[in-house]
């Protein structure tokens, strides 16, 4: 495909997500009646779509509207490519800008539009930041870094970077933790590489990999909210005997397999077992929540978040701190998480869980920015008194 028809479909599938289409399935539903695609257009034209998503406001800014072409001429106005040349009408390209389209657009002006977020959520980051509040909302209109952790239970970081490179993969070490190294050449080469499949390297975000670096001792732990099972994986790496355990039982489908190629066992505990699941050294509750740290690998979710979706996510994390305190051992300890970066999900709901709860206390508690080298993330650790 051409650079202009790659354009031409963008637009197609921003118009199906526009019209209430998931993102992912606007994606897949146009890829599947496009054969004719390779995994290089599909590729490309998917960062198109995620560039749009994460800097929606600004684009409907300089494309003078919210339709899928709009959208795509104020992306393009953005990266100050020549329209020129991608709006030309020539095979499947695009028609060129009609007069109409190139006297509209501006730049953005409105915090909102320039911060690429609905106008609640940036008073709710103003809130929650302070000062790092636009560098925050900035952050996540750009592409997130692609994050390795290597499995230390097979390997070194140095032996997985030599391993990687010789299968065209370049890396460079990760400072936000000691197993983490970041893909800068050959990303879409990974699914398919030897290290991968055998194990010795698993994707995870470095802010995910501090966070559970900074769990001390080992024992029996308790994934609560496993979901995929990254936790659950980079915990057994580090020694602890894992559970997994999450509400909604397929979403751990993909752990034995996980397990099994990094050389793990973690044992899977499905929703109706988890009263008879008995007591753990270590509680880890990565909460559901609105992921705003996440937001440049899924941008769609913040233009769908609402006041109201954040309050049920907030209950149901108090739920879930409730629920997990009873399967912490005697001198056991708990572990909070959040890929949030909003304060009521994170120190405001450790401060309402003290307050239920007066005999836990918090022993540590950080946060990671969204950054080069990892993803917006907080974790409280709780002990009872």
């Amino acid at each position: 495909m051409t650079p202009g028809a790659r354009i031409a479909a963008a637009i197609e599938i921003l118009d199906s997500i526009q019209g209430g289409q998931p993102a992912e399935q606007a994606l897949t539903r146009w890829a599947r009646s496009s054969r004719f695609a390779g995994s290089g257009d599909r590729a490309a034209i998917r960062d198109h779509v995620f560039d749009v998503l994460r800097n929606r406001c600004s684009d409907a800014c300089r494309g003078g509207g919210e339709t899928g072409r709009s959208l795509m001429i104020g992306r393009v106005r953005a990266e100050g490519t020549d329209m020129t040349e991608l709006f030309n009408g020539v095979g499947h390209a695009p028609e060129p800008l009609s007069a109409a389209e190139q006297s509209v657009g501006e730049p953005p002006q409105a915090k909102e539009d320039t911060w690429n977020v609905p106008n609640w959520l940036a008073d709710a980051f103003t809130q929650s930041l302070g000062e790092r509040a636009e560098a925050t909302a900035q952050a996540l209109t750009l592409r997130a870094p692609v994050t390795l952790r290597v499995n230390t239970s097979k390997t070194n970081l140095s032996d997985a970077r030599a391993r990687l490179l010789d299968e065209g993969i370049e890396t460079k070490e990760n400072s936000r933790a000691e197993t983490a190294l970041t893909i800068t050449k050959g990303p879409r080469r990974l699914r398919n590489s030897s290290s991968y499949l055998n194990g010795l390297v698993e994707l995870q975000d470095g802010s995910s990999q501090a966070a559970i670096a900074g769990v001390q001792g080992t024992g029996t732990a308790l994934d609560f909210c496993a979901g995929g099972g990254g936790k659950a994986l980079a915990l057994a790496a580090s020694g602890w005997r894992v559970t997994a355990h999450d509400m909604d039982a397929n979403r751990m489908g993909d752990i034995p397999a996980r397990a099994l190629r990094g050389g793990h066992e973690v044992a899977i505990c499905p929703p109706e077992d988890i009263g008879r699941a008995g007591a753990f050294d270590l509680v880890f509750c990565d909460a559901p929540c609105s992921g705003s740290g996440t937001w440049r690998r899924a941008p769609e979710a913040k233009w769908t978040l609402t006041p109201a979706k954040l309050q049920d996510l907030i209950k149901m994390q108090a739920q879930v701190l409730d629920a997990a305190q009873d399967h912490v051992a005697p001198n056991g300890q708990m572990v909070y998480a959040t890929c949030s970066v909003l304060n009521e999900e994170n120190e405001g709901q450790i401060d309402a869980f003290l307050a239920r709860c007066p005999d836990w206390q918090v022993t540590h508690m950080q946060r990671w920015d969204v950054d080069e080298w990892g993803d917006g993330f907080f974790v409280a650790h709780l002990a009872r008194h």
